[in-house]
């Protein structure tokens, strides 16, 4: 029966994992807690990853690396330098993983195809 739902849902144990990584993100001191979560909700609208487990990775990474930002009390300009979208961007592509713009990528590619 797990099955079929998760084919609808996705993975109930990705969806455990997300909810530690959450409680891990609400857990962190100030400031630290407010910049994770600025770039944790960054990350859902830039990365568009499809890959539940590339997900879980990239969370936990991210989750890993402001905890020890946190544990030795290193300046949030130290770890995300003066442009915090060109590191944004740069911790999310070092996921490689399908990504919804490549559905449309190929979609618009076909569309074209097919006119020429």
């Amino acid at each position: 029966m797990a099955n079929w739902i998760e084919t609808l849902t996705g993975s109930i144990e990705q969806k455990k994992q997300y909810k530690q990584q959450q409680a891990r993100l609400e857990a962190l001191a100030e400031p630290y807690r407010s910049a994770a979560k600025a770039f944790a909700r960054y990350f859902m609208y830039y990365g568009g990853i499809t890959d539940g487990d590339t997900l879980i990775k990239m969370g936990g990474d991210h989750v890993d690396l402001w905890e020890q930002a946190a544990a030795d009390q290193t300046p949030i300009r130290e770890i995300v330098g003066d442009d915090p979208v060109e590191f944004a961007e740069s911790f999310a592509q070092a996921y490689t993983a399908k990504r919804w713009i490549d559905k449309e990528r190929a979609r618009l590619t076909k569309a074209i195809d097919d006119l020429a």
